[in-house]
């Protein structure tokens, strides 16, 4: 059986990892701005007017975000002279169950593709993901920052308890088909190998505290049934410290999985667009250093009563604790399990006008386009307990032929205020884009709920 040292060590390391970097998956953008390569991961149906690109390695996309929902940094550590404690007061105040952090920092290794022929481009790569999300458990919080005195008879829930992170890296092929002047569709295989897993969720139970009759408190844990499964934080019955070990796991480890995306984009007019695209979906078989902890039964505590006995004394703190074993077990076991992918969806409208010139594409042909667009982009998540929603409107515009702008206003569960910049510039064959959102908070970071940076170099013909 796991030690408890092990249960901290793996708490420690959530909240670890999900703090240092909250922010969520979407990328609004990016998505469908400028034709860059990079898009083709966020909808396998966008078009592309080149013969062939390459990212450079580890620097073709890199993107990272932190964000909070609810309260910001400066709540917990700004210089006010109000003590933490009355600060994390307020914080769970304000709080609810329905708040949560969530983290994806995604690198590529290696990026490329090409035509096949006028009508298909095949693109293909790997990447390096890290995701997490845990939700508020402001009753476990709660009981943990006031205790339980001021709390009688109210029942704290241990159902809020909900978290899921994963380390993994993702080799992907994908085919984008011009069917038509109108219609471009695509799809990507992806295949998931992931080094590490912590994930706990459909957890029950309530703590509660009533006057007794005997003892001051008695102590309820009723219908308790909490869950807890790992895969690759163990090895051999010891925690996996090497941040190489991790890493080498992300490129076909013994937990392997399968998904795919699809997406189209579609010219109502040379004027009018509409995109759409579902990422994600799939799922990892993890069978290799696997453990699944769990609890489940009920109990009472109504102290204990001392009885002093120099020829037969009592050792109470170990029959306390094999009474609580007995009643709450922790069974461990080894059984193999399956995780699904955050699924992700993307819709837009663009509308295009202003002066209409001429693009020169691989073929040695032209295409016609408008160097200003406007449109919106609505972006949801498949999460643990709820769909994560984030609407965009975005102004473009072509400076030049080589040198792309994008704006954008977010709004999502992190903030009503949320403005984007992006640029792409071309270079000869060299492209060089970079994107940042929330820029009014770039003055003061800790007051800001999230804030965002991605960038990239390929190499396009």
């Amino acid at each position: 059986m796991i030690q408890t040292y092990k249960i901290k060590i793996a708490l420690f390391f959530l909240i670890f990892f999900v703090i240092r970097n909250n922010f969520s998956q979407n990328k609004q953008v990016l998505y469908n701005f400028a034709e860059l390569p990079q898009t083709l991961l966020l909808n396998p149906g966008s078009e592309t007017n080149y013969k062939f690109h390459i990212g450079v390695p580890l620097l073709s996309g890199v993107s990272t975000k932190f964000g909070t929902s609810n309260f910001v940094i400066s709540d917990l550590f700004l210089d006010d002279n109000i003590s933490i404690n009355d600060k994390v007061s307020e914080v769970l105040k304000n709080v609810s169950t329905k708040d949560y952090a969530e983290s994806n920092l995604q690198v590529e290794v290696f990026n490329a593709g090409f035509k096949l022929n006028n009508n298909n481009y095949f693109s293909f790569g790997f990447y390096e993901e890290f995701n997490g999300i845990i939700y508020a458990p402001k009753d476990i919080l709660t009981l943990i920052s006031e205790g339980n005195s001021a709390y009688l008879n109210k029942s704290f829930s241990l159902s809020q308890m909900s978290y899921k992170v994963d380390f993994l890296g993702v080799l992907h092929f994908g085919l984008t088909r011009k069917v038509s002047k109108k219609l471009t569709y695509g799809g990507r295989l992806k295949i998931y190998s992931s080094a590490l897993n912590i994930e706990s969720f459909n957890n029950s139970g309530t703590f509660t505290t009533v006057n007794g009759s005997n003892t001051m408190y008695t102590q309820y844990l009723d219908n308790i049934n909490i869950e807890s499964r790992t895969s690759g934080l163990y090895k051999d019955d010891e925690f996996v410290k090497s941040f190489k070990s991790y890493l080498d796991n992300t490129f076909f480890g013994s937990n392997l999985g399968v998904g795919f995306d699809i997406g189209f984009t579609y010219h109502v007019s040379d004027q009018i667009e509409f995109t759409g695209s579902i990422i994600d979906v799939g799922f990892i078989n993890h069978k290799k250093d696997v453990s699944t902890l769990s609890v489940k039964g009920d109990y009472v505590f109504e102290g204990v009563t001392f009885e002093y006995d120099p020829l037969n004394p009592t050792d109470y703190g170990v029959d306390l604790e094999q009474d609580f074993r007995k009643n709450l077990p922790l069974v461990e076991k080894d059984h193999s399990y399956i995780s699904w992918r955050p699924t992700k969806l993307n819709t837009s409208f663009r509308y295009r006008f202003g002066e209409r010139r001429s693009k020169y594409c691989y073929d040695n042909t032209f295409k016609d386009f408008y160097r200003n667009a406007v449109g919106f982009q609505l972006f949801s998540s498949v999460r643990l307990l709820t769909p994560q929603y984030a609407l965009t409107g975005f102004f473009e515009s072509s400076l030049t032929d080589t040198f792309h702008t994008k704006v954008t206003y977010t709004i999502d569960n992190y903030s009503f205020h949320n403005i984007g910049i992006g640029l792409s510039s071309q270079i000869g064959i060299v492209n060089f884009y970079g994107m940042i959102d929330n820029v009014l908070q770039l003055d003061d970071i800790g007051s800001s709920n999230s804030l965002s940076v991605q960038f990239g170099i390929n190499l396009i013909i």
